[in-house]
């Protein structure tokens, strides 16, 4: 099995933004006659260390809805641990907490299942699906491995003598690694994957040469791999990525091996209608505005967008989906 491309979409919203004490007023309704309003207060919960994947994408959010004039006062908290369950434990309980986003995705997705949580992503209502983006393999800038069919050559032979760097256990990255795994005919369970709760701690371990390879989103490895600090090994795209060098594509070992990682917004249960429809409202703003087309152009994000029921609709799928890869690789506990 196999984790596809996803499809970019979007969905109309018709409700208007409210006025400047909340984000409605009392009666759900817009204020000032109807005239849209940014959002005041937004609080984002980043499920993952500073520098990961997750604190990037909430980050940029942050900025856009800032600068955009999306938000008055959008701020991030960091609430790392266990691919993003710990947050998740802690704003599922919540229920109608206006003002309270927090970041998902494919990792808190297979978290879910990999853990065996009683919270699951069904306690959380879905916005947007904001981005997608490929997961890429990097070695040391001194390392012998020269190809990915090097670097599993070598794990095959002697599993325990190559560590790879990657996030949480279930993560993206693990799966990505162990769909890898089963191509080059190794038990995934065998390979020595070291996980971390963030990526900029998984890009310290490669750089310091704890461990003999990392495995992250492409916008976490792309600055060091730049300035010749990491080689890049492999990016999960079937094309070349502008502006970032890789040894190989997923269509040089395998097309059926492309791969992406996606993150997305959301927020607790139980909000009123018009709230959770202001609030996909202003993220369809933000992912049309020329801030955030340059956003995900300088992260080298694919602009994968979808919105409100299209996109509880997908997460559902998914769900279904990534369950089969983890039964597939013995990491489902839920």
């Amino acid at each position: 099995m196999k984790i596809t491309r996803v499809a970019a979409a979007a969905v109309a919203a018709v409700f208007a933004l409210t006025a400047c004490n909340s984000n409605t007023s009392s009666d759900g309704s817009a204020k000032a006659g109807g005239k849209p309003q940014p959002l005041n207060r937004i609080e984002i919960i980043a499920p993952a260390a500073p520098g990961s994947g997750w604190d990037q994408a909430s980050r940029a959010v942050q900025d856009v809805l800032r600068s955009g004039g999306f938000a008055k006062a959008p701020e991030v908290k960091n609430v790392p641990g266990a691919s993003g369950t710990v947050a998740l434990a802690q704003v599922a309980p919540q229920k109608g907490k206006k003002d309270l986003w927090i970041a998902s995705g494919l990792a808190m997705v297979s978290g879910v299942i990999n853990n065996g949580t009683r919270v699951t992503l069904d306690d959380l209502t879905p916005l947007a699906r904001l981005m997608g983006e490929y997961e890429v393999i990097v070695t040391p800038k001194n390392s012998p491995y020269d190809s990915v069919e090097a670097l599993f050559a070598a794990i095959k032979k002697d599993p325990k003598s190559v560590a790879i760097a990657g996030g949480s256990a279930g993560s993206a990255d693990h799966i990505y690694i162990g769909l890898l795994a089963k191509h080059f005919g190794v038990k995934p369970a065998d390979v020595n994957y070291v996980p971390y709760s963030g990526g900029g701690e998984a890009t310290t371990a490669v750089l310091g040469g704890k461990v003999q390879a990392g495995i992250s989103g492409l916008s976490e490895f792309s600055a060091q791999i730049k300035e010749g600090k990491l080689k890049g090994l492999l990016v999960s795209s079937v094309k070349p990525v502008e502006g970032v060098e890789f040894a190989q594509t997923a269509a040089d070992v395998d097309a059926n091996l492309e791969f992406q990682n996606w993150r997305s917004m959301m927020a607790p249960n139980g909000l009123d209608e018009t709230v959770t429809a202001q609030y996909v409202d202003t993220l369809k703003k933000m992912n049309a505005s020329q801030a955030w087309k340059d956003t995900l152009q300088k992260n080298a994000w694919n602009d994968n967008f979808l919105a409100g029921d299209e996109f509880a609709t997908w997460l559902k799928e998914e769900n279904t989906r990534v369950k089969g890869v983890l039964d597939e690789l013995g990491l489902a506990k839920n």
